[in-house]
């Protein structure tokens, strides 16, 4: 068997056990990418965070990330991700709940004083509330921001921009103003499109049959510089 197998295994192993001891506090536990997942029911996240944290056989002493993710056309469109660590067993957990705009999800502050920061992320940057947060408040946008910048249906250029008004001598918000429309873009390199031209110096190399030489084009018509293209090949053919 190999490693890979037994890291499987052993992670299934675990998440029976998890499904086993929480019961209907877990909706599902399956194992993806190599690491193990846990769906939870939201209500019930503080005790399985309890229970993953203080359980023996869990030990999952580390908080190493909260976010959220969004998936607008789900009726609870929010999932809320806990990563857990635990150097005792060397094992990772991902956690997921779900929630919708309007329902909050328990907050675990009291489990890990270190997620304050990352619920007040989430809620500045995605809407979701937590309940019993200490200080749940923005923590990266401005005071005054509205709406959340990581929702799938918040625009690209957001609803304002801020600037330095020298005559006012404070920073003022106004509407987004575009400088231009939005244009499509073919991602074509520019030297793939220039087979019909010759650019200076292509003349050491083999000059493609037909190809316009941009040196010839502009002595063209420039009489002082007749003798030396005629004595010159690499210009090419001048014509009056």
């Amino acid at each position: 068997m190999s490693d890979a197998s037994m890291s499987d295994d052993s992670l299934r192993e675990l998440g029976d056990y998890i499904a086993a001891a929480l019961g209907e506090e877990i909706i599902r536990v399956e194992v993806k990418l190599g690491e193990l997942e846990v769906l939870a029911q939201r209500h019930a996240i503080v005790r399985v965070m309890q229970f993953l944290r203080d359980d023996s056989t869990c030990m999952f002493k580390q908080l190493m990330e909260l976010c959220g993710v969004d998936y607008p056309s789900r009726p609870e469109r929010f999932d809320v991700v806990y990563c857990l660590l635990s150097l005792k067993h060397n094992q990772r957990i991902r956690v997921k709940v779900s929630t919708d705009e309007d329902t909050p999800v328990p907050s675990v502050t009291g489990v890990w004083p270190v997620a304050g920061w990352f619920e007040r992320e989430a809620w500045d940057l995605y809407g979701i509330f937590f309940s019993d947060h200490p200080d749940l408040r923005r923590i990266l946008t401005d005071y005054g921001f509205e709406g959340h910048p990581l929702r799938k249906d918040f625009p690209l250029t957001g609803y304002v921009e801020l600037r330095y008004d020298v005559e006012q001598r404070r920073v003022v918000y106004e509407p987004v103003k575009l400088t231009q429309d939005f244009r499509s873009f073919d991602f074509l390199s520019p030297w793939e499109g220039m087979t019909e031209v010759q650019l200076p110096g292509d003349e050491k190399a083999n000059i493609p049959i037909g190809a316009v030489n941009p040196t010839a084009r502009a002595m063209a018509g420039n009489p002082a510089a007749r003798e030396i293209a005629t004595n010159n090949p690499a210009a090419g053919t001048l014509k009056g």
